[in-house]
């Protein structure tokens, strides 16, 4: 199961306000200088002061730091990856984890790019890093399983599920967050990347999870689909009982 990233801050960089006009659809935008325009049909338009119009009809409100991560976008859709790579050294987050995604899209994000984003000190950085690694057997997922941002471990539980063949040391990191994290929904995340690995060795963890709160109970009982035996037979007859009825749901689902 995919995990949605609720917890993006939403920068507002300076707390000046300014305006933007937003560039056509399909327009071919770069970001050229140190504060960085927007060339739109032959015509520059500074990321710092402008009029950002929205349906042609009114005007919004828009931050320097909206303005640069839409620049991130359009070079992704428009090929141009000098903008996209320049982006990647934005003094605020959400551009360079844009910038990163632009790079992805554009096929041109390399490892070294994902090992840097990874090192990240900001956790959206870092979170788009590990979306966007999990095709790149060459970056290792497992060692932000261990990081200090709660956010983080679950997008690597995420990752590390999502990785196939699944990455050396993964089903033992999983199983230690599954059991051991103080964060339900990192535990959650853990119990569900162990089903879709579907490593025997991964099995004890995910049977412990059947005794975890409810949210944790509910995932484990769907984890437990890729195996078979007396063990696995006897939790789901338990949890046949639950208090929770999602939790019940699961089990005779997986009994039918």
């Amino acid at each position: 199961m995919r995990f949605t990233d609720w917890s993006r801050p939403r920068s507002r960089g300076s707390q000046q306000r300014a305006w933007y006009q937003r560039p056509p659809r399909g327009a071919d935008a770069v970001v050229v200088g140190r504060v960085g325009e927007t060339r739109c049909r032959g015509r520059t338009v500074s990321l710092s002061r402008q009029t950002y119009g929205v349906g042609g009809n009114r005007d919004v409100a828009e931050t320097p730091v909206t303005a640069r991560r839409t620049a991130a976008a359009v070079a992704g859709h428009s090929g141009d990856e000098a903008t996209a790579r320049s982006l990647l050294a934005d003094p605020a987050p959400p551009v360079r984890a844009s910038a990163l995604a632009a790079l992805a899209r554009l096929g041109a994000l390399s490892v070294a790019d994902l090992h840097h984003a990874l090192a990240d000190p900001e956790p959206p950085v870092r979170r788009r890093a590990l979306a966007l690694a999990v095709g790149h057997p060459a970056v290792a997922l497992v060692p932000l399983l261990a990081d200090a941002d709660p956010s983080i471990v679950e997008q690597a539980a995420w990752a590390c599920g999502e990785r196939e063949p699944a990455e050396r040391g993964a089903v033992v990191a999983l199983a230690e967050v599954a059991t051991t994290h103080d964060d339900a929904l990192c535990r959650e995340a853990a119990v569900a990347a162990l089903g879709a690995v579907g490593d025997p060795a991964g099995l004890p963890a995910i049977l412990v999870a059947t005794q975890d709160k409810a949210t944790v109970r509910r995932r484990a009982v769907i984890a437990l689909a890729p195996f078979g035996g007396p063990e696995v037979d006897a939790a789901l007859t338990s949890a046949l009982g639950d208090r929770d009825w999602q939790v019940r749901q699961a089990a005779e689902d997986q009994l039918a």
